[in-house]
């Protein structure tokens, strides 16, 4: 991977790496999926509670984990090509732990701001994820926004989002001043960033684009524990790796002012409840 890929992504947190599949091989894996959908969602995914009749995400509900039944998936979670820029951003190979397709039909709804590493809770470290777009994506099919300069501050505290806007319920505040912006990108493009970067997508407001979406979840080869939801955890090479599993709850962050700068404050249990109480 060129040293230009590996410097933005330790300045910003995320990188986009263009043309890393072909027109080809995108072709094949967005037809692969499409014949999981339309289709009621039959995986256990416990956002779509937030989904009605009359929603689009009714039929094209997001794909949870399809690896663990679909070769296709797994082998593209642990692409050797996928592998090379993991390692090259992140210093050492990771382990696999989740994929997940988005379909995003015209008219449906985006996903709140939120952090990876707030699902995932890697211990110690944090997570990557490979986003690659299967369809060309922009602000009217509801690309995904991301939030440079969050990518080194802990997990921020959530609170309920809108739910006319996203179809999860937990959100992040942003401070005055700080903005996502939108990562507009062609199909083939894989974009990584990490668990710590602030990110999210609006509505997909087009009148017949879908936007779909591949994605793999790592974690840093030195974690010793993952969320229980990521269990199995598999090294680069499809074999499984022994690793804990990892506790909910814990400190987060709020932000603070401190000498007309936003910085990200740790709160323990009793403050975590006030926030959520107040937003």
């Amino acid at each position: 991977m060129d040293e230009k890929y590996v410097q933005h992504y330790q300045q910003q947190g995320y990188v986009v790496v263009s043309g890393l599949f072909s027109d080809d091989e995108v072709t094949r894996l967005r037809d692969h999926y499409m014949t999981f959908r339309p289709a009621p969602p039959a995986d256990g995914d416990s956002r779509n509670q937030n989904i009605h009749d009359d929603d689009p995400l009714k039929l094209y509900a997001r794909l949870m984990q399809p690896h663990r039944f679909d070769e296709t998936s797994l082998r593209w979670l642990i692409d050797p090509r996928l592998n090379h820029c993991l390692t090259a951003l992140l210093g050492a190979e990771p382990y696999a732990v989740q994929t997940m397709v988005y379909y995003k039909p015209a008219g449906s709804r985006g996903q709140a701001l939120h952090q990876d590493q707030f699902y995932l809770r890697v211990n110690p470290g944090t997570c990557m994820a490979a986003w690659m777009a299967l369809d060309d994506c922009d602000e009217e099919n509801g690309c995904l926004q991301v939030v440079p300069g969050t990518q080194d501050i802990p997990v921020l505290c959530s609170k309920e989002a809108d739910p006319d806007q996203s179809f999860t319920s937990d959100t992040v505040d942003l401070p005055a001043g700080m903005q996502p912006v939108p990562v507009v990108m062609r199909a083939g493009d894989v974009l990584f960033f990490n668990g710590q970067l602030v990110h999210g997508s609006f509505p997909n407001t087009s009148s017949d684009r879908f936007r779909r979406s591949l994605i793999g979840h790592y974690i840093v080869g030195a974690a010793r524990q993952v969320a229980q939801w990521y269990h199995p955890v598999l090294r680069m090479d499809g074999t499984e790796a022994d690793l804990g599993t990892s506790s909910w709850g814990g400190q987060c962050g709020v932000w603070v002012e401190k000498d007309g700068t936003p910085v990200v404050e740790l709160a323990g249990r009793e403050t975590r409840q006030k926030y959520a109480e107040a937003h």
